[in-house]
């Protein structure tokens, strides 16, 4: 699903809120609107943005870790791409 990476959330829409997200991320990640290695906003920052739950916007993070779009990093934040080795060992 092509995305726009200035969509906002439809939360009457068929398609989940943290897909939705997971997708909007997805789609400005490939903008180029974070550089590989770079955070991606807080989890507090996409809360306020995007209206949503915390619960949700977690949920649509783990979707791209999952997909490895992003890694997180505990008590740091979440970044683009995937960690050097050094990085995962932390």
């Amino acid at each position: 699903m092509a995305t726009n990476p200035d969509a906002e959330i439809d939360h009457e829409g068929p398609v989940t809120p943290y897909r939705q997200l997971a997708e909007i991320l997805r789609a400005r990640i490939e903008r180029g609107d974070w550089a590989e290695g770079r955070p991606i906003p807080s989890e507090n920052r996409l809360v306020q943005e995007y209206g949503l739950a915390r619960s949700t916007v977690r949920r649509a993070i783990a979707v791209l870790v999952d997909e490895g779009v992003v890694w997180t990093v505990q008590g740091r934040g979440t970044y683009v791409g995937q960690p050097d080795d050094d990085q995962a060992e932390q």
